[in-house]
């Protein structure tokens, strides 16, 4: 459960970290974008070789994005196990008993696995250097062109803000029951199926009762500190755009368009 990063805030001090939200946000949007219609090998290449430059700029450290890819390891194994067997175009490269294996099932399920590396680190890069207050901030002020025709850009903001805030905290109570599970002989790891699924269902009662006071306690103080939806509210904090972020919007046009020159060759 401690391999699970997403959401969570490094406060650290860099460029990346002082970069104005809202760029960061359709920053992030646009590399996603490259990330679908990279042509080739040479692009995801290319893409991973500027994260990789950016997450060292922003002073993380490769092992905490390495520990955001962990979760989806299992997710690529099954992927790849579906798509050796079910794609049947291609050159044949291992035919052995009744496993057939070709060319276009391994470069299809590569293709996979970079992109959902590649949007593990855009994401991570995103939630580790922007507060949640901020990421809030940037995601209404996105969203606020689109109030006219009726989309609550603040609620959603908040919405999203909540739940990537309290990503980290609902890992804490897992672990906490885990240990408290274990303490008390059960055993996640060994035994049959049945027994884990019992030892599961064990774990996740107590995590969503405890899930649900969490909320109701988040209802109660933004209700007692006069918090209403719809209303207008005011900023202590205001954004504003620097030259330097218009600059980091640029060169992240720039790569996406370097990513797509990348089929030419």
């Amino acid at each position: 459960m401690n391999n699970i990063t997403l959401g969570q805030y490094v406060p650290l001090d860099s460029k990346i970290h002082r970069i104005d939200p809202r760029m960061k946000i359709v920053a992030m949007i646009i590399l996603m974008v490259g990330v679908m219609i990279v042509p080739n090998f040479y692009g995801y290449a290319f893409l991973f070789t500027v994260l990789t430059i950016v997450i060292l700029i922003s002073k993380l450290t490769i092992s905490y994005v390495i520990k955001a890819m962990k979760p989806m390891l299992m997710m690529m194994i099954i992927l790849f196990v579906l798509n050796m067997f079910l794609i049947k175009t291609g050159k044949l490269l291992i035919d052995f008993w009744f496993i057939k294996i070709y060319s276009d099932a391994l470069s299809q399920t590569l293709f996979i696995v970079f992109r959902l590396m590649l949007m593990v680190m855009v994401t991570t890069l995103l939630t580790a250097t922007t507060a949640p207050l901020d990421l809030t901030l940037g995601i209404e002020d996105l969203l606020k062109p689109f109030q006219k025709i009726g989309v609550p850009a603040h609620e959603i903001a908040m919405i999203i803000s909540i739940a990537l805030r309290f990503i980290p905290t609902l890992i804490e109570d897992t672990q906490r029951i885990m240990n408290a599970q274990a303490s008390r002989g059960v055993d996640l790891q060994e035994g049959s199926f049945r027994e884990k699924i019992s030892g599961v269902i064990s774990m996740i009662v107590p995590l969503f009762i405890s899930s649900y006071h969490r909320a109701e306690d988040l209802a109660d103080a933004m209700e007692a500190r006069g918090y209403f939806p719809g209303k207008e509210r005011t900023r202590y904090k205001q954004l504003k755009i620097r030259f330097t972020d218009w600059l980091v919007l640029a060169i992240t046009i720039v790569i996406v368009v370097g990513v797509q020159a990348t089929g030419r060759f």
